[in-house]
């Protein structure tokens, strides 16, 4: 929500208070210790507010910034989970490039709540390198078409591949397997086996007949900069 809208919300609030006999112009002019030219003018929408202003208006008020928020919107960026049922916790479908990029998800980047069983999860066992604990531990992405050909036949387009986002380490989950990875890619992901080489992240397809990925690993960077997750289930294509 920009700056303007939540001046203007701030504005209504303030408008029907003065409507209902609650607050005057006067008032408020009093309470804030700004001239009452000001206040009238930002009530007739001749002028705006300073950041600074705004938050003295808000003080005297009794009002916070959630009070000028349109619910709708508030709900839409909710990153909070329903709570789960029985023996069945919920996980999120969402689109690679927001499993890739964001720590927690909003209720408007949710494309469908899957049920997963709750001993199922709890048998995954992470291996967390660097900061990650505050992301959203599973979610569930789909295979495209290019991954799908890559992992030939472990992976069909469509397929439902279940993240563990705090397994973000190479660390093979069963020695002697290799980790099937979902792996952030210019700003999206891509599912692949990795490995190191050097500076450089080594993504390997399944099928043979497919190309080897290079990515050139930033200064600084380690592989969890870059590994996603582990994907610990593939389901079926629904």
């Amino acid at each position: 929500m920009k700056f303007k809208v939540l001046q203007e919300n701030l504005r209504k609030v303030l408008r029907e208070r003065i409507e209902a006999g609650e607050l005057t112009g006067m008032r408020l002019s009093q309470q804030t210790g700004f001239r009452q030219a000001h206040i009238s003018n930002f009530l007739n929408k001749k002028r705006g507010l300073s950041l600074e202003a705004m938050d003295k208006v808000l003080s005297v008020q009794r009002l916070s910034v959630l009070d000028l928020l349109d619910p709708a919107e508030v709900n839409r960026r909710a990153t909070i989970l329903p709570p789960a049922e029985d023996e069945f916790e919920n996980v999120l479908l969402i689109d690679p490039r927001i499993a890739a990029t964001r720590a927690q998800i909003a209720s408007m980047h949710v494309n469908a709540i899957l049920k997963f069983r709750k001993d199922l999860l709890s048998r995954m066992k992470p291996s967390i390198d660097g900061d990650r604990e505050s992301w959203l531990r599973f979610v569930v992405i789909e295979a495209n078409p290019r991954d799908a050909t890559a992992m030939h036949p472990r992976l069909t387009p469509g397929a439902r591949l279940l993240v563990d986002r705090h397994y973000n380490s190479l660390t093979p989950h069963r020695k002697g397997e290799s980790n099937l990875y979902a792996i952030l890619w210019k700003d999206t992901c891509i599912v692949r086996y990795a490995e190191i080489a050097g500076n450089h992240l080594i993504l390997r397809p399944h099928n043979q007949s497919s190309p080897f990925e290079v990515l050139a690993m930033a200064e600084s960077k380690t592989a969890a900069n870059y590994v996603i997750g582990r994907i610990c289930v593939i389901g079926a294509e629904v």
